[in-house]
């Protein structure tokens, strides 16, 4: 485990490989596929360009320009960061939209935060906080009413249960 909390660890498959370029996306300015080859392989994921190219075909992934005139990849209708940028405003205005609705209550556990939903609702307010890149936060577990946010240490759960329900507040 580094100082900067536990690294994930990733299997050779396509939907690992596929999982990586996304989250590379979401996380860093990719302006080339060199670059993208490069980032992956420090996650210790070789692949081949036609393959990248495929991968990137079949996602959807697309370039556009950004606010600076920078081109880069993105993904659907994510939004794609500055290095080190938390999700940034357009991602909170879509995630309070969300859970502004759903969400009845928050509260953190050591480095877990536990939001309640109505029934059938936790997989969407999930997915919905998996699809952002969110500093600190690993991923989520649902079950019918409940989600589990997984952070990496017991101030960032803190810091994102207040965070997640400021959210759902406005």
């Amino acid at each position: 485990m580094s100082e900067t909390g536990p690294s994930l660890q990733r299997p050779a498959s396509r939907a690992a490989r596929l999982s990586a370029i996304e989250q590379a996306l979401a996380t860093h300015i990719i302006t080339s596929q060199s670059q993208l080859s490069k980032i992956l392989i420090d996650e210790g994921i070789a692949v081949t360009q036609a393959t990248l190219s495929r991968d990137l075909d079949e996602m959807h992934a697309v370039k556009t320009r950004l606010k600076d005139g920078t081109v880069a990849y993105a993904v659907g209708r994510s939004v794609v960061a500055s290095e080190g940028e938390d999700v940034g405003e357009r991602g909170e205005a879509q995630m309070s939209r969300v859970l502004n609705g759903l969400v009845t209550s928050v509260a953190a556990a050591g480095n877990l935060v536990v939001v309640h939903t109505p029934s059938g609702a936790a997989q969407y307010v999930a997915s919905v906080i998996d699809k952002q890149s969110i500093e600190g936060v690993l991923g989520t577990i649902a079950g019918d009413d409940t989600v589990m946010v997984i952070c990496t240490n017991d101030d960032t759960a803190v810091f994102r249960s207040d965070w997640l329900l400021s959210l759902a507040s406005k």
